[in-house]
């Protein structure tokens, strides 16, 4: 791989671009990209728009990464390796269905509120791109993954079996991904309070409970 253009060996050395102030770092060109993708969409965010918001040269930009794919690469793999990671998590993998589905989907909320943007980005995807296309193939398998969860914890009878494992998934998360759309991040809804409001709405309902 070759090695930095000389304008961007220059920008590392604070002469251009931001006019002596520390370099951008891959996180915070990252940062800009995705919050770019979603103002104006992947497809209409070129490199030149990206270098315009960071202030800065193409140049400096592709010292980073190799184009606005690579970007969008990265930007997906951090959202879904999120995902997968509570998938892994101890309290996912063992104890009863029910509270493993429980576990995985505050995971998910924590992951969509922490990291917002990226998430929002990957709920957008068109799949026009091998990179959208294989994100959404991921995406599909976590999907995957949480449906086993539900009908494991439908046969064990802890989840009404009149519903289908994979519309109850789909129902699910068609919830929590809605929180993409409304969430103020630093508002006075914190995660955990959003988590528990969704694992009530999901387990027990709207209806109010006959023992209060």
């Amino acid at each position: 791989m070759a090695g930095p253009a000389p304008e961007a060996r220059e920008q590392r050395r604070g002469g251009n671009g931001r006019s002596g102030r520390d370099p951008y770092d891959l996180s915070a060109v990252l940062d800009i990209a995705v919050a770019a993708f979603n103002d104006f969409g992947y497809e209409a965010t070129s490199m030149g728009a990206l270098a315009e918001r960071l202030g800065t040269s193409k140049s400096a930009v592709y010292y980073h990464v190799s184009g606005k794919e690579d970007l969008l690469r990265l930007a997906l793999d951090r959202a879904l390796g999120h995902l997968e990671a509570v998938l892994t998590e101890p309290e996912a993998t063992s104890g009863p269905a029910d509270e493993r589905l429980r576990f995985v989907l505050r995971g998910a909320v924590r992951v969509l509120v922490d990291d917002l943007p990226y998430v929002t980005l990957l709920l957008r995807l068109r799949g026009n791109t091998q990179v959208e296309r294989d994100a959404l193939e991921r995406r599909r398998e976590f999907d995957h993954s949480v449906a086993t969860l539900v009908d494991e914890a439908r046969t064990a009878g802890s989840l009404r079996s009149d519903v289908d494992a994979r519309t109850t998934t789909r129902l699910l998360f068609g919830m929590i991904n809605s929180i993409v759309e409304w969430y103020k991040p630093g508002g006075p809804l914190t995660s955990e309070q959003l988590a528990d409001d969704v694992i009530t709405v999901a387990f027990d309902g709207l209806g109010e409970r006959s023992d209060r």
